[in-house]
């Protein structure tokens, strides 16, 4: 067994700087599953909240991470009034 080192990524043996985006995009997605949840969202309504296809919501609550750049994760939330924070740490 090893201590894992925070970001599931780097522990699978991706470079420091693509596990960081990894990790951002994959706590985005899980943030807007869990919006659309708790806000009792059908995948219609959320498609109309966030100005995309039902089809895209879809790929959104199905956690297709490789269809959604952070970028676009970052528009989502937006749009759905949140407001996502960066948590910088040392990187030692």
């Amino acid at each position: 067994m090893r201590r894992s080192s925070g970001n599931i990524f780097v522990d699978l043996g991706f470079p420091r700087d693509e596990a960081i985006i990894l990790a951002m995009r994959a706590d985005l997605m899980a943030s807007m599953r869990l919006l659309i949840e708790r806000r009792g969202w059908t995948q219609v309504a959320a498609a109309k909240a966030l100005g995309i296809s039902q089809s895209r919501v879809s790929d959104l609550v199905r956690g297709k991470w490789e269809k959604f750049s952070l970028d676009m994760l970052l528009v989502f939330a937006s749009r759905a009034g949140l407001r996502p924070a960066l948590k910088l740490t040392d990187a030692a």
